[in-house]
């Protein structure tokens, strides 16, 4: 079986899209942040193709701060930096190929989570490259899961993606999916805004 993990913050003002928010408001950020949430669990949440659950911080957070999530497996992301994080979500699934993404990259669409996965046919790990420097997407294969270990890595900056892969095993296969807009500042904000307008 596939795995899907979302990886979410509750959406709470001034606890998300920090970085945005420095720029446009801790009022636009969270109104982006939930937005981009329900508009991707809709989306991927109710596919056949894989199983989803929702990896979430704080690790109290009721089902409730989560719109469309019924039905969902909901885990605590527990303690740790963020590689700490990821790495339990995704060894937290039940045994097949498993893939995390973020919930700040508005153009993801299950066309994305497919590729992720047809990737991992071939390869031990897949990321997702964002235009940013980090990534969006991080994966596994059944066999690869062993091997994805997360190191040290500069996490908010333009250097997680290399850090990340600089940190696998080796004679680990990495295959890369589509690079995708991280909305982490004032003009991604807009862009997103426009995009939003024209639909």
């Amino acid at each position: 079986m596939r795995h899907l993990v979302i990886f979410a913050k509750a959406p709470r003002l001034g606890q998300v899209k920090r970085r945005l928010a420095a720029e446009i408001g801790d009022v636009e950020a969270l109104r982006f942040y939930r937005a981009s949430l329900g508009a991707l669990i809709r989306r991927l949440a109710r596919e056949r193709r894989w199983k989803v659950r929702l990896a979430v911080t704080p690790d109290r957070a009721a089902g409730n701060d989560f719109p469309h999530a019924d039905g969902l497996t909901v885990v605590a992301q527990g303690e740790g930096d963020l590689g700490v994080r990821m790495g339990r979500a995704i060894a937290g699934c039940p045994p097949g190929p498993a893939i995390l993404i973020g919930t700040d990259i508005p153009a993801v669409s299950a066309t994305h989570i497919v590729q992720g996965f047809e990737l991992l046919r071939a390869a031990d790990v897949v990321f997702g490259p964002a235009a940013d420097g980090g990534y969006w997407l991080v994966g596994a294969s059944a066999a690869g899961r062993r091997k994805l270990v997360f190191g040290p890595a500069r996490w908010s900056t333009p250097h997680a993606l290399a850090d990340s892969r600089a940190g696998l095993p080796a004679g680990t296969s990495v295959a890369l999916a589509d690079t995708l807009e991280d909305v982490d500042n004032a003009a991604a904000y807009a862009r997103w805004r426009a995009r939003m307008t024209i639909g």
